[in-house]
């Protein structure tokens, strides 16, 4: 595996746009050496490429690029495993819940739904049984 990337090498091999790598590191998620006329090119690190690929796990979750942040630069840090590992649950808590917030509005809505259904069923029925 390469130790040293550039930026098309990552978008292609995460399916991304280059907008969308330049992104994550204005977000501070990546930090990539800068080479070249004017630090132009761009060189992403093994480190960069394993901190991408937590980003976008995180995003799949459905957590916010900062919160993605705060979780994978704790993993950056030299503290405890547990203080790392209680905040990432804690996260997962707020977002689980919201999640769960957002089923029971959707769930409401299709019982809404069903219900006008029904409704509009039963006034057709009635209607074409006029005819």
């Amino acid at each position: 595996m390469a130790t040293s990337y550039t930026i098309s090498d990552l978008a292609k091999e995460f399916d991304l746009t280059t907008r969308a790598m330049r992104f994550y590191e204005d977000m501070g998620l990546l930090q990539p050496e800068r080479t070249g006329p004017a630090g132009r090119n761009r060189i992403y690190s093994a480190r960069d490429r394993t901190r991408l690929r937590l980003t976008l796990r995180a995003k799949r979750l459905g957590l916010s690029l900062t919160e993605a942040k705060e979780i994978i630069d704790l993993y950056d840090s030299p503290r405890d495993t547990g203080a790392q590992l209680r905040k990432f649950l804690e996260v997962l808590g707020a977002h689980r819940k919201q999640l769960e917030e957002q089923l029971a509005d959707l769930q409401a809505n299709l019982e809404e739904v069903e219900e006008h259904e029904q409704e509009a069923r039963a006034l057709l029925d009635k209607v074409e049984s006029q005819k």
